[in-house]
């Protein structure tokens, strides 16, 4: 029988809490008893198919190497145990043999109880409004860029909260470039890598004129959406234009805790959105509110202006807009509100998928207002985030 390959570990670390007290092994499974009196059954397949011996992934890239369809239909438990260090050690019938840390199998175990447990430690979206408008973070733009743990904190919180302020960034063009890179790369549109909010002669988007815009996600008119943008203010001396955010999430809880078939309806029925010029044609169907496997809020496309029309049968037409008149009456509903007037140096940074912004109309013969803004996806923040707790937690 071939001896075990060296564990290749994974890039995080594992509490070890919980210990193995001891394994009772069956042809088809493996049940694992912990310290804390919970039993863990683990399947055969599953076990071969996370072998994290050298053999199985790769030392270099923690990627696997082994595919579980080369394991053969016979394959059984030759033999498990607790090994002297408090592992599990497992002898498959066709001579290979695993050993699985402790940590990693407590953390990754697929019982009831411990899916619970996973569900529960997962980030909830903190929901706010008008009423919670003093309680928005801000953060200092020198503390962001020099100190690792405000960096996380604000990331954490962008994450979370949906909606940070940002104070003091230098108003130099394209200074939020720095901020942004401290996340990760920037996306790219066809409005560039850094875009300029202020009036244009001959503007392809209602962003670039004077007018009032009404609460709306960016670029609902694509696959996928933006994950967070960034708003710098370089100048705002023009009567008006106040910026306005509402919290897509609070809202869709709202409706469906007071119009469950609302909420149901906007879930369920594409819109069409379009964004279309003489050199690009952007289109994409997807629902209002988007939830994801386990019923959770994951997204929210809205932009009235760049809306298509809705294609649907005939008997759902009233339903449908029943639903999103009232999404929309809510939005404008002053609790699900906050409105800020923007100064110089301000830099908003809000999560696109959730958060609706909003302008009010502005006078451009009574100053200058330039803005400028970047988007970086919700993976690049999420990865951020994992590595700095790494770092910061075993530096």
């Amino acid at each position: 029988m071939s001896a075990a390959k060296p564990i290749i570990t994974d890039w995080r670390q594992f509490d070890t809490i919980h210990t193995i007290t001891a394994v009772v092994p069956a042809d088809s499974s493996i049940a694992v008893v912990w310290s804390d009196g919970r039993t863990s059954p683990y399947e055969r397949y599953w076990l071969r198919d996370n072998c994290p011996c050298g053999e199985c992934y790769l030392a270099l890239t923690r990627e696997q190497a082994f595919e579980i369809v080369d394991a053969p239909e016979t394959l059984a438990v030759a033999s498990a145990a607790r090994d002297a260090e408090g592992h599990l050690e497992v002898s498959w019938s066709d001579g290979h043999r695993s050993r699985y840390e402790a940590g990693w199998l407590r953390a990754n175990a697929y019982d009831e109880a411990s899916r619970a447990e996973r569900r529960l430690a997962n980030p909830k979206p903190v929901l706010w409004g008008a009423a919670r408008a003093q309680e928005l973070p801000t953060f200092e733009y020198e503390a962001v860029m020099r100190d690792d743990h405000v960096l996380l904190r604000w990331l954490i919180t962008a994450r979370d909260v949906g909606l940070t302020l940002i104070k003091e960034v230098p108003t130099q063009a394209q200074s939020l470039l720095a901020v942004a890179q401290r996340i990760s790369h920037i996306r790219e549109t066809n409005f560039g890598r850094v875009f300029d909010v202020a009036s244009k002669p001959n503007p392809d988007s209602t962003a670039y004129t004077s007018f009032n815009l009404p609460p709306h996600t960016d670029l609902p008119t694509r696959e996928l959406q933006p994950g967070l943008q960034f708003l710098h203010c370089l100048i705002n001396d023009a009567v008006g234009g106040e910026s306005i955010f509402v919290d897509g999430f609070a809202i869709a809880e709202a409706l469906a805790s007071e119009s469950p078939d609302d909420f149901s309806t906007l879930t369920r029925t594409p819109m069409e959105f379009w964004n279309r010029d003489n050199r690009t044609d952007y289109r994409w169907s997807a629902p209002l509110i988007s939830v994801d496997a386990e019923a959770r809020l994951s997204e929210i496309r809205f932009a009235n202006f760049l809306r298509g029309p809705i294609d649907a049968a005939a008997d759902e037409m009233p339903a449908i807009y029943r639903a999103l008149r009232r999404f929309q009456r809510m939005s404008r509903e002053p609790r699900f509100r906050v409105e800020r007037r923007l100064a110089p140096g301000d830099m908003w940074v809000f999560d696109n998928r959730r958060v609706l912004h909003a302008r009010r109309a502005f006078d451009p013969m009574s100053g200058q207002r330039h803005l400028q803004g970047v988007y970086v996806d919700r993976d690049e923040l999420r990865s951020r985030i994992r590595v700095l707790e790494r770092l910061l937690k075993n530096p």
